[in-house]
């Protein structure tokens, strides 16, 4: 189920990078390089071999023979070269792509249809990863490019190198999309993806209230869902299906980084373009009143913006605790001195201390700003509400219209990443103004900045990486940027008893890398489960309840993770009701 129908398919350009896609081509699409959810170490996709050269600045890749689209076209070294050409054209809106190429990929070579090369401006950490997360564009897809590619594309999905594919009859506008398993898709018995990607067919159906969503599922009209939320995980769970065994629920505890769900603060809109008046709004935000009466203490306090990447983010950095009396003390420091008679805080001139939020307008959100507004107002500041249609507040984040925006991004593993968030390039145009279509929400501009954020970009050494990744964060805190919100390191599934998920000493439940793990494609249908548990239903027949915590991959507060666990040898380079994420970093 999704909350809300995307803007478009399209995998690059204006409005692509939605929180749906990755469904559609983060988890799918097959890069040449890949890393294995548990170990982070590489693993091959479309190439079969590669291989670095003496200076660390060119990976050589030999792509796979049996390669191939899902309209059975093979895979070809030029594939890969109009991939970044389409990205770096000027026939579309794509800053943050055409920065990325332009920056970081020096020269892309082919020899022959089997064989490519990729150089990197310098030799840098985890260098063939990096090299290796292009993917191929079929050139017979594109043969129609050209300046209308917005229009002309917008609803068209390109052959897929992945397990799925989305066919033109299984898109109903505002309705739900499809995706169909590929016939004999090429990996499908390869060592990293046999047993993955099962269902025949992935269904998303566009259902824009929680509690609908999870009564459709109760009803059995949804196989999965995710159920963190209390609300769902207790109450309303419990119910006959979940009594009478047919639905089986499971907290699972993952590994994955912290993602920086909160408060994005677009620092070019007056007043927060001044610091004392972000450290109030920091102090001003009881986000821990949010996790005690809406998620029930079940969640966390997030610390720090990229928290959780092991030995990349820095652990001493706590956030800033409700507090009135430094809420009121940091806007009084910004001019803010005078009560008004409603308690509201205004300057001499008259200038009223109020900033609007936005976000995606679903129920748990407003629960979430509603308890944010009346606990902001007894520190004098009126938080002002603007809850919109999911995709229209993305929209509006992406013209750098709002004020604050509340959201998440998923960044993968193993690093942090800074650029596309804080760096000039994704700041202002040429003129000064706001770049629109970027992630940077902040429309953050600092040289120190975008030197440190290069930094991590191009680090050639863990600790290089680490030390810039630091500084970074710290920065994030200290200017209050960023108002971090809440976290958990467990997901909660329900699945009809028929949704069967790993249970052996290799993978209990799912890879613990995985924000969710939907995502990794590990479950399949059992239809002889599946014909039992509908026989028994219309029988009143039960099975035995079924709810347990799958702890083994759980990093315990305080234990020591060492980086060898989470990433790969130092020579390798947001969506439900239950864990909104606003979208996931952009596609290069």
């Amino acid at each position: 189920m999704i909350p809300s129908f995307p803007p478009t398919i399209r995998p690059f350009g204006d409005n692509s990078n939605n929180s749906f896609r990755g469904d559609l081509y983060d988890y799918i699409d097959m890069p040449m390089v890949n890393l294995h959810p548990e170990t982070m170490e590489m693993i091959p996709g479309l190439a079969n071999e590669w291989a670095v050269s003496a200076d660390g600045r060119t990976i050589y890749f030999r792509i796979d023979p049996e390669a191939a689209y899902s309209d059975g076209a093979k895979v070809t070294a030029t594939d890969f070269l109009i991939n970044v050409y389409l990205r770096v054209s000027d026939n579309i809106i794509n800053p943050y792509g055409k920065q990325y190429y332009r920056e970081n990929v020096a020269q892309i070579a082919t020899y022959g249809d089997g064989v490519l090369s990729v150089s990197l401006p310098e030799s840098k950490i985890y260098a063939p990863f990096i090299a290796g997360g292009i993917t191929p564009s079929p050139a017979h897809f594109y043969s129609e490019y050209g300046p209308d590619y917005s229009t002309r594309y917008q609803w068209r999905f390109p052959p897929t190198t992945g397990a799925y594919e989305v066919l033109p009859e299984d898109i109903v506008k505002g309705v739900s999309i499809t995706q169909t398993r590929v016939k004999n898709w090429w990996a499908k018995d390869r060592k990293y993806y046999k047993y993955r990607f099962n269902p025949d067919k992935l269904v998303h159906k566009v259902v824009r209230d929680e509690n609908k969503a999870f009564e459709l599922f109760r009803a059995g009209e949804f196989d999965t869902a995710l159920i963190t939320l209390p609300q769902f995980w207790y109450e309303k769970s419990e119910i006959e299906p979940v009594y009478k065994g047919y639905i089986e629920r499971v907290t699972f505890y993952n590994r994955f980084p912290k993602v920086p769900r909160g408060l994005y603060l677009n620092v070019s809109k007056k007043p927060l373009d001044n610091r004392d008046v972000r450290i109030g709004i920091q102090h001003a935000l009881n986000w821990q009143k949010v996790i005690d009466v809406l998620f029930r203490g079940d969640y966390q306090r997030l610390n720090a913006f990229n928290e959780g990447y092991v030995t990349f983010s820095d652990p001493s950095i706590v956030a800033r605790p409700f507090a009135i009396s430094e809420a009121r003390a940091a806007f009084a420091r910004a001019g803010f001195t005078i009560e008004g008679n409603d308690g509201i805080l205004s300057k001499p001139d008259g200038t009223r201390l109020s900033v609007s939020a936005t976000y995606p307008g679903i129920p748990i959100y407003d629960r979430i700003f509603t308890i944010l507004r009346e606990e902001a107002r007894s520190c004098g500041f009126e938080l002002r509400l603007d809850g919109l249609e999911a995709t229209v507040s993305y929209k509006k984040e992406m013209q750098k219209q709002h004020e604050m925006a509340f959201g998440s991004w998923l960044i993968q593993p193993p690093v942090p990443d800074y650029h596309q968030f804080l760096h000039s390039t994704n700041a202002i145009d040429e003129k000064g103004n706001p770049k629109p279509q970027t992630n940077n929400l902040f429309v953050w501009h600092r040289p120190d900045t975008d030197i440190l954020s290069d930094k991590v970009r191009t680090a050639a050494t863990a600790e290089e990486l680490k030390d810039a990744a630091w500084k970074l964060q710290h920065i994030v805190h200290d200017e209050a940027i960023f108002s971090p919100a809440f976290v958990s390191d467990f997901v909660r599934v329900g699945s009809w008893r028929w949704v069967r998920w790993p249970d052996c000493p290799e993978t209990r439940f799912s890879p613990p890398v995985v924000y969710d793990p939907h995502e990794v494609f590990v479950f399949w249908v059992d239809q002889d489960m599946q014909k039992e548990t509908q026989e028994a239903r219309r029988s009143g027949r039960a099975f035995p309840e079924s709810t347990r915590v799958v702890a083994d991959y759980r990093i315990l507060p305080g234990a020591a993770t060492t980086p060898e666990e989470e990433t790969p040898a130092s020579e390798e380079p947001e969506t439900t009701p239950a864990e909104p994420v606003e979208g996931s970093t952009e596609e290069p």
